[in-house]
């Protein structure tokens, strides 16, 4: 990866990866409301400022590999221990801790904890731009499911616009609804009112039901990613039972959760595949 990819302290620009550190106001106020009795705002506060001097330490070692790698694994380790410890939770926490992991070769983790971040904050764009980045440095290259892309083309404003800007945009028709309406009976002569509040309707049911389908599926569907370097995926949950696939499954790759059982998870991967990997090797999204 190119080292002019990171943007670090506003000094190099970014193409494939813009990194935004959280700046110590932010910091202070994130601490002030998030930090609970296992860690006290200072020790959260020095903890941040570790893992941001860790982030650009190691951004600037561009000739030392080694150095390199320590200096992310310090910024990684800062990172989780204010989110684990601290109990801290934001979208741009996880932006940080998910570029050092992608920074750090790490695929599997960056894709997961990029994917935290889009479900804490949606609408930011780098988010949405370093996922894929991070998608598209996975190995395996499993197309999405031939009736879920049709899905997504006929659906498009369900998948290609974040639930805040659905949600705004229903609540926006449906005022535009009501005035229709209210317009058309005081004036009856404004027919055109009558289609405007039509289309206004129709936009305000398909976005609210869009906004409530995404609701349910974030409440009742698990996703999870790949974490080990190869996952031997099998047809059971037993080392006995015959391989799913030729080749192994790795860092990286997503699944939607469908049934534990001890030691292993039967999952559908974004293809419509079914198989079982080890519960080890693989890590849930939080949110």
């Amino acid at each position: 990866m190119q080292r002019d990819r990171v943007d670090a302290d506003g000094g190099q620009g970014a193409q494939m990866m813009r990194v935004r550190l959280l700046t110590a106001v932010l910091a202070v106020m994130v601490c002030a409301v998030n930090v609970q009795a296992g860690m006290s705002e200072q020790d959260a506060y020095s903890t941040f400022m570790r893992a941001n001097d860790a982030f650009r330490r190691a951004n600037a070692c561009t000739e030392d590999a080694d150095a390199r790698r320590r200096h992310y694994g310090e910024a990684i380790l800062s990172y989780e221990k204010l989110i684990e410890q601290g109990e801290i939770a934001n979208g741009k926490l996880f932006y940080n801790l998910a570029s050092a992991y992608l920074l750090n070769g790490d695929v599997g983790r960056a894709v997961l904890h990029f994917r935290n971040a889009e479900k804490l904050d949606p609408s930011n764009p780098d988010i949405q731009k370093n996922l894929a980045y991070a998608r598209s440095r996975r190995l395996d290259k499993i197309e999405t499911a031939p009736r879920q892309k049709v899905m997504e083309r006929l659906f498009f404003w369900h998948y290609d616009f974040s639930m805040r800007w659905r949600f705004t945009a229903a609540c926006v028709a449906f005022a535009v609804m009501c005035l229709a309406a209210t317009l058309r009976i005081c004036f009856s002569s404004l027919r055109k009112a009558s289609a405007v509040g039509i289309v206004a309707a129709v936009a305000a049911l398909g976005l609210g039901l869009s906004v409530g389908i995404q609701r349910h599926t974030d409440v009742s569907r698990r996703f999870g990613v790949i974490l080990a370097e190869t996952v031997e995926a099998r047809q059971g949950d037993g080392p006995g039972y015959p391989l799913s696939f030729k080749e192994p499954l790795h860092a990286g790759t997503e699944f939607d959760l469908l049934e534990q059982r001890p030691g292993w998870w039967h999952v559908r991967l974004m293809d419509g595949k079914n198989t079982w990997i080890p519960d080890h090797s693989a890590d849930l999204v939080i949110f």
